[in-house]
């Protein structure tokens, strides 16, 4: 096995693709502060489809990260929650995010810099 973090079968390429996701980091976020129903993520992440959030949460879930939960009670209650695999992918995202925020400034420069006529 190799240790190149960058050829196909490395693990670290497993989290570059989960990061590279739009949805990910922002459900996984969404679901920080404990278990959520999918109408509860819609309205706290804004901006998402159903679908997308459908598709993101077959994802995660398929990845350890989420667990999703169904009540036996007719009509079913649905509800998703963080793995403790999903928790360990906090610190990174918050990292993301701190770095972002830190120099989101600077790569909007960047951007408008390289293409003035597009604004972001």
């Amino acid at each position: 096995m190799t240790t190149d973090a960058f050829l196909a079968d490395c693990r670290a390429r497993l989290a570059f693709d989960l990061l590279s996701n739009t949805w990910n980091a922002v459900v996984l976020w969404a679901l920080r502060d404990g278990p959520r129903r999918p109408v509860e993520l819609r309205e706290r992440i804004g901006g998402i489809s159903s679908k997308v959030l459908t598709e993101t949460l077959r994802r995660l879930q398929f990845n350890g990260l989420v667990e999703r939960r169904a009540d036996d009670e007719a009509p079913s209650r649905v509800e998703y929650r963080l793995t403790v695999l999903g928790r360990t992918f906090l610190a990174p995202i918050d990292a993301v995010g701190a770095w972002a925020f830190e120099h989101g400034d600077e790569v909007m420069a960047a951007q408008e810099a390289t293409c003035p006529s597009v604004a972001p």
